[in-house]
């Protein structure tokens, strides 16, 4: 079977957090930009993805969406790159929690607030699986302050990057409040070399992208 590592991708997705984890990992890949509506939606990639979004990483035959779910695999199937305590060690549990917080209560609480929907009745919000707004902001900040440099010690993990990933994008468009704890961690996170060539890549196709002429 062959090795290939193809990634479907948009610039201006959370494909970008795809293309740094694959920067991290260092293997070599190829690139699949898809348009929105046109061939995001077209026979051949539904037929890999029948969500019609991006990203989607297919390794060897394997095909794996969601963006916490493409850095787990891509951590597991390339240990050698050292993006995830190893299997038995205690540090696995806070790695698994923090990846998932952001991909559940995280991104669920910031899109509920963005769509107006925070006005949770108190004895409702049971419900709503990660209570309040305020409530993950606050656990979230605790999670990336204090002397240790990641959310697991001293390991830079894809827990970090997924984290360090929608924190950057919360404080650059305003969905989560500008906390010293939120713009220390996503500096760390982004000095790394494979953050700035992800950036360096996916900048470049937005310029490729905005150059082509509009279509008669």
């Amino acid at each position: 079977m062959s090795d290939e590592l193809v990634f479907y991708t948009n610039p201006m997705s959370r494909g970008r957090i795809a293309r740094w984890m694959l920067e991290e990992v260092g293997r070599p890949y190829r690139t699949e930009v898809l348009a929105w509506g046109t061939t995001s939606k077209a026979p051949e990639y539904l037929a890999i993805n029948p969500m019609g979004k991006v990203p989607t990483i297919v390794h060897q035959g394997t095909v794996v969406t969601e963006c916490a779910a493409i850095c787990a695999y891509l951590a597991d199937v390339f240990p050698e790159a050292g993006l995830a305590p190893p299997h038995g060690d205690q540090r696995r549990g806070a790695y698994y929690r923090w990846l998932f917080f952001a991909a559940g209560p995280l991104e669920a609480a910031v899109s509920d607030k963005a769509l107006g929907l925070t006005e949770v009745p108190e004895e409702k919000r049971g419900m709503v699986g990660y209570g309040t707004f305020d409530d993950v902001v606050n656990t979230l900040e605790k999670a990336v302050s204090g002397a240790k440099p990641w959310l697991t010690g001293d390991q830079f993990t894809a827990a970090d990057l997924y984290v360090g990933s929608h924190l950057g994008w919360g404080l650059q468009f305003g969905s989560l409040p500008k906390r010293p704890a939120f713009e220390e961690f996503v500096a760390r996170c982004v000095a790394r070399p494979a953050a700035g060539r992800a950036r360096e890549i996916d900048d470049g196709l937005i310029a490729q992208q905005q150059q082509q002429p509009e279509p008669a």
